[in-house]
């Protein structure tokens, strides 16, 4: 008969013990106990624990290993954290997919002599009548001469097939056969709320952005799918991701994409968390809101835990190369530098829209990157607050890269959030040629908004900026950028608690389930994340390279690292 082992008689005697415990003290057995670990609760007091013990998809304890094995009967799993730290699931709070894709992938390249190459390989490939289209996902700024294309490069790498590189959310290049074929000249109207570029000559560069962009009309890209939803919850669950929070567009449609998630949940499938914003960008009366929401079929706060409508994404002007500031562009654009950023929507138009959301109980959140547009922001805003009180609702401003002091004060007056992300990373040298060092430093502020008490939470607007949060974390607490220095080290996040705040219990408060998540908490859902490194010590540069180990969503694990115990 095989005896058994002493590892084996001392696990029973100590589950014994456990169960004795547990009996003794009224304590139900945990599901799964964590212990010998360093395990940051983002709590009112920021406390580090050894453990925690989870049952079903709660947190029901946290404290030191020996308070913690009291949790534990003769069911219950033991995991040894091997002194690894752990932080609440991590949150981007400004998400539009994680980037890729059907078109030509310019994410790899680092010179404009590769991403040409790619370009001409790519329309070497593609069928005669065919547009060659690029990913969204790549800027200039990681270029090493750190510009865009100009139509004649373009028009070298494909000859005479159309090319339209899709940067960012707001911005396309065009090569001469596509402005040819679209039939967009000098003499084109440059349609509200958007812009042509042009040389000092008044010739065409080939860029167009925000409302230009609809003189182009691009192959319909493919519908979003219920595979989209899962290859998401794929990517982000290696860097410890447990929510996102998705500003009016996922893939494009909003609407249909909110549907396949609710399927997605109903299958058991989902391993991630989906807040999203209803698309207004649009909207530009009263009754225009009204039927859209009629059109969209869900009301605010529609969902669960899993999958929950929090309101409507606006916006009113462009992205940082269209921001609408109160000072001109150092960048003319071929206006003589008078250009001061484009409108999207029109103030007037904007405020009745703000009205009537908030009339029919909606929350907003706006996109605004420049000043002058974070003043019709505020105004409306405040409009919107004298008809029934916005305060305590959660209202929002998206990115807010520049902001003046008397606005700040009037965020903290209306009780509005800022959603801000990592842009100044990727595209800092882009942005000082745009607005000169003095503006380009100061964008996002984040230190400036936490200081004056406002509710910052952080994320990335991927795909226009990588969606790997610890980039972000890292940004922030160095203001290091991806090739060009430090900007603003004034608005350095030195504290690290501090720092992860912003993409855990901060991002629940935005989203107004910091009661249920966020932090480590007994009954609060179990979504952390055990990371590669301390977070609260490692040095700076070493946050850019944390991935998670394992990460956990509602006390289950959706992810373990490929070779970890």
């Amino acid at each position: 008969m095989k005896l058994p082992t002493k590892l084996a008689i001392g696990s029973a005697l100590m589950s014994a013990l456990a169960t004795a415990v547990c009996a003794a003290e009224a304590i139900a057995p945990a599901d799964i106990v964590f212990v010998n670990g360093k395990v940051f609760s983002a709590d009112a007091q920021d406390q580090v624990f050894q453990g925690f013990a989870v049952t079903g998809d709660r947190f029901v304890a946290t404290g030191t290993d020996e308070a913690m094995r009291r949790y534990a009967g003769p069911q219950t799993k033991v995991i040894d954290l091997k002194g690894r730290f752990v932080s609440p699931g991590i949150t981007d709070d400004h998400f539009h997919n994680e980037g890729g894709g059907p078109g030509v992938d310019l994410s790899h390249v680092r010179t404009l002599g590769e991403l040409l190459t790619t370009v001409a390989n790519a329309a070497a490939a593609a069928a005669p009548e065919a547009v060659i289209v690029s990913n969204s996902d790549w800027h200039e700024a990681q270029l090493k001469e750190q510009r865009l294309p100009t139509a004649g490069e373009l028009d070298q790498a494909a000859g005479d097939r159309p090319v339209v590189l899709v940067r960012g959310g707001h911005e396309y290049i065009l090569n001469t056969a596509s402005l040819k074929k679209w039939n967009i000249t000098a003499d084109t109207p440059v349609p509200s709320g958007g812009q042509i570029s042009r040389k000092p000559s008044g010739e065409l560069t080939g860029e167009l952005f925000d409302e230009a962009r609809a003189l182009v009309t691009l192959p319909r890209p493919k519908p979003v799918s219920l595979e989209n939803i899962l290859a998401t919850q794929k990517a982000v669950a290696p860097y410890g991701m447990t929510a996102l929070r998705i500003p009016g567009a996922y893939r494009g449609d909003m609407v249909e994409a909110y549907h396949l998630m609710k399927q997605a949940e109903a299958e058991g499938r989902l391993t991630l968390r989906w807040t999203v914003y209803m698309p207004g960008f649009a909207l530009r009366s009263a009754e225009a809101a009204r039927k859209a929401i009629e059109s969209w079929g869900v009301s605010q706060g529609d969902g669960d835990d899993w999958v929950r409508v929090d309101g409507v994404k606006l916006m009113v002007d462009g992205g940082f190369e269209g921001g609408h500031l109160s000072k001109p562009y150092l960048e003319p654009y071929g206006q003589g530098g008078k250009f001061t950023g484009v409108t999207v929507s029109p103030p007037d138009a904007y405020t009745e829209v703000v009205r009537e959301l908030n009339r029919k109980g909606w929350h907003v959140i706006t996109h605004a990157v420049g000043d002058a547009a974070l003043d019709e922001v505020l105004d409306a805003y405040a409009a919107a607050d004298k008809d029934s009180s916005i305060k305590g609702k959660r209202w929002s401003v998206e990115h807010a890269f520049v902001s003046r002091p008397e606005q700040v004060a009037r965020l903290k007056q209306l009780d509005v959030a800022v959603s801000a992300q990592d842009h100044l990373y990727l595209a800092a040298p882009v942005l000082r040629k745009y607005w000169g060092w003095e503006t380009a430093s100061e964008v996002t502020p984040v230190k400036t908004y936490l200081d004056a008490g406002l509710l910052v939470a952080g994320g990335t607007d991927s795909p226009v900026v990588p969606f790997n949060p610890f980039w972000n974390l890292y940004h922030m607490a160095s203001r290091d950028t991806i090739s060009d220095g430090v900007y603003g080290a004034d608005q350095k996040i030195v504290s690290r608690p501090l720092l992860l705040r912003l993409v855990t219990i901060n991002y629940a408060r935005l989203i107004g389930e910091d009661n249920n998540r966020g932090s480590i908490e007994p009954g609060k859902l179990a979504d952390f994340a055990v990371l590669t490194d301390d977070f609260l010590t490692a040095k700076p540069e070493a946050i850019r390279d944390i991935k998670a180990l394992s990460t956990w969503v509602g006390g289950r694990e959706v992810y373990h690292a490929p070779g970890s115990d």
